[in-house]
């Protein structure tokens, strides 16, 4: 078994309705390391994201997370798919924070965080809660745990939804977008804690247009347009001088 915190990509393809928007794609991503994935809209970004975690089933390639196979299995020389039992006992590897939150609002902050080690990991509710509370005060929100979802700013949710993905103690953090349904005054409160995060050595894949973040925080910045990587290296240095006129022209428009 490979390093916790590994992630490898394999000549990933992924078509919808006869579009491939995935292309073959090949990434690895070291114990650790902060990738940020960057592109205009719809060049696959978001899709890799999902077929990581097996959201999305791969048409042809495969992906592994800390050395093992996601959602398939090998049997007779091929590979065959997983049962949803034991995909979903993988998925637990790789923390998933979407760009809309995904918060259960009928649940506060606090049981949100708990919800997936009581019910999926069977941990005992005194432990879960000391331990929710514990990334809850780790996200800024200590103060919080008793609110609803509803009860709290767009920045707000989404550290609670961070909290919450770290509960379940995954090898590797993936983003998608986490602030691009933000108010520009609550992106910074998010950034600060991804920071934070890849400060104390959490692996982690983000698919963001935040360039300042990718400069700065960023190991790896990978630049995707129509399903397929373009670029891929240093993150200051493929963000300050790319070697892609097609990289080039995108960060252009954007910073």
């Amino acid at each position: 078994m490979s390093a916790r915190g590994s992630l490898v990509l394999r000549g990933i393809r992924k078509s919808f309705a006869g579009t491939e928007v995935l292309r073959g794609i090949d990434l690895e991503v070291a114990p650790g390391e902060v990738v940020c994935l960057l592109g205009p809209s719809g060049s696959g970004k978001s899709t890799l994201l999902r077929c990581v975690n097996h959201l999305e089933r791969v048409d042809a390639g495969f992906v592994l997370v800390d050395g093992i196979l996601v959602g398939y299995e090998p049997r007779g020389g091929r590979l065959h798919e997983s049962s949803e039992k034991d995909t979903a006992r993988l998925r637990r590897r790789m923390g998933m924070v979407f760009q809309h939150f995904n918060l259960f609002t009928h649940l506060s902050a606090l049981d949100n965080v708990m919800l997936g080690p009581v019910r999926v990991l069977g941990r005992d509710a005194a432990d879960a809660e000391r331990d929710a509370r514990a990334l809850l005060a780790r996200v800024g929100l200590k103060d919080h745990a008793g609110k609803r979802p509803g009860r709290l700013s767009g920045g707000q949710q989404q550290r609670v939804a961070i909290a919450r993905a770290l509960a379940m103690d995954p090898s590797v953090l993936l983003f998608d977008e986490p602030t691009s349904a933000l108010d520009p005054e609550l992106v910074g409160e998010v950034l600060a804690v991804m920071r934070d995060l890849a400060g104390q050595g959490m692996t982690m894949v983000v698919v963001t247009h935040e360039i300042g973040f990718a400069q700065e925080v960023a190991d790896t910045a990978v630049f995707m347009d129509g399903g397929v990587i373009v670029e891929s290296g240093p993150a200051r240095r493929v963000l300050s001088s790319p070697s892609s006129a097609r990289t080039a022209e995108f960060l252009a428009h954007v910073l």
